[in-house]
């Protein structure tokens, strides 16, 4: 039996009205928030699948200010490499010139003065920055100046020029993610592009008998090759052969020593792994290992294989000395090197730009889908909302207004 007491309609009444009025907050807080998913239990299935769907899009978000950051990269060092390029055709014009032997010795200067100062605006270009401030050909060290000039004088020249270029960079290793598990490589260093020759290592160290004694690794390139111990020379250069570097590695068959021979024009760089075999060490490859990324080859091994600004520097010295036929053979077969191994570096960032493109393409593509797929789970439609709104506070005044007539009089309506 149901017990009627003076308490009875007000209980009901702040009932009805705390409901009205939670339902009118609830309204309020989906036009506010622009989502008619104000609480998860509004609708549990749509909102599992927004929240999947917001994810996602947050990653889209990312894959394409990525895209944006790397083709604006390519495209600075693909004007970078252009300019090399032009530089190279034009030192080439000097030496097809200089090299037809109708010229005299003063007239080869002047050329070589001109081949020297292009040889200046190569190592600006080579050392260039971005809009971001960050060495554009340096590797993974992109606040250090990856090339080094090295000056002296030269017989013939007049004051000082560079005798050589040394590079100081590092390898190139910065990726960014374009889709899931979808990386591009975005860097191009100083070691590729502004190689010339293949270069090839020759260890004058006789290793027939050679075992490595304790397990470690080396690095060429910056990959790692792990070693074990009693691992022979043949063994060794089989590690070398199946990992992903541009090296190729034999045995010589003369001094029965370690070759490394670059598979495409670029720096080798070869190091031993700290506080394990001294694999390279003992081979004859390296004295020890990189301080500052200078050279560390064993005195005793044969290292060849030049730079684009080595080959310069050599066709300008040809042309100081006034050798036609060291300009129109060596001199010239060098520069066309250098033009060969740029233009596949042009050829390789435009393919990887064209790439980024279309991941940039396919984003953009992507992200109105998923924005629908959004707002079909979540969306909230701001006519109907506002009609709810209009009809709940419409509700709540009648429910204050009823209240005031049913609820009975108190004391303080006798004592106004």
């Amino acid at each position: 039996m149901k017990r009627v007491s003076s308490d009875m309609p007000f209980t009901d009444m702040r009932f009805h009205l705390q409901r009205q009025e939670d339902n009118l907050s609830n309204i309020q807080g989906r036009i506010g928030a622009q989502t008619r998913l104000h609480r998860l239990r509004d609708d549990p299935m749509a909102a599992s699948h927004a929240v999947r769907y917001e994810s996602y899009m947050n990653r889209l978000e990312r894959f394409e200010r990525n895209t944006q950051y790397a083709m604006e990269h390519f495209d600075n060092t693909y004007n970078h490499l252009n300019s090399t390029n032009e530089i190279l055709q034009r030192i080439r014009e000097l030496a097809v010139t200089g090299a037809h032997g109708i010229y005299s010795a003063n007239e080869l200067q002047i050329m070589a003065i001109e081949v020297n100062e292009l040889l200046k605006e190569l190592v600006s270009i080579s050392n260039s920055t971005g809009p971001d401030l960050r060495q554009a050909f340096a590797g993974d060290k992109v606040f250090t100046e990856p090339f080094r000039i090295v000056e002296g004088r030269i017989d013939g020249g007049i004051d000082t020029m560079i005798t050589r270029v040394e590079y100081r960079g590092s390898g190139a290793t910065r990726s960014v993610e374009i889709g899931d598990n979808m990386f591009v490589n975005i860097d191009l260093g100083g070691d590729e592009a502004f190689w010339a020759e293949r270069m090839k290592i020759f260890s004058s160290v006789d290793a027939t008998d050679y075992r490595v004694q304790q397990g470690g690794a080396f690095f060429i390139n910056g990959n790692q090759i792990n070693v074990s111990v009693g691992d022979t020379l043949p063994s060794i250069v089989a590690k070398i052969n199946e990992a992903s570097v541009s090296v190729r590695a034999y045995i010589d068959p003369t001094t029965r020593g370690l070759v490394l021979e670059g598979t495409s024009a670029h720096l080798i760089r070869a190091e031993d792994r700290e506080g394990g075999a001294s694999v390279l060490r003992d081979l004859g490859i390296i004295n020890g290992n990189m301080v500052n990324n200078a050279p560390n080859w064993n005195n005793q091994a044969i290292v060849s294989g030049g730079s684009m600004f080595d080959m310069v520097v050599r066709l300008r010295d040809g042309m100081l000395r006034g050798d036609h036929e060291f300009i129109g053979s060596q001199g010239i077969a060098g520069i066309d090197l250098a033009i060969g191994n740029i233009t596949t570096r042009i050829a390789d960032v435009g393919s990887r730009k064209e790439r980024t493109e279309f991941a940039w393409q396919r984003i953009n593509k992507q992200i109105p889908d998923i924005t629908a797929m959004i707002n079909r789970e979540a969306g909230l439609d701001m006519a109907q909302a506002a009609m709810d709104l209009n009809m709940a506070r419409f509700a709540h005044q009648a429910i204050l207004q009823t209240s005031a007539r049913i609820l009975p009089p108190t004391l303080l309506d006798f004592l106004r």
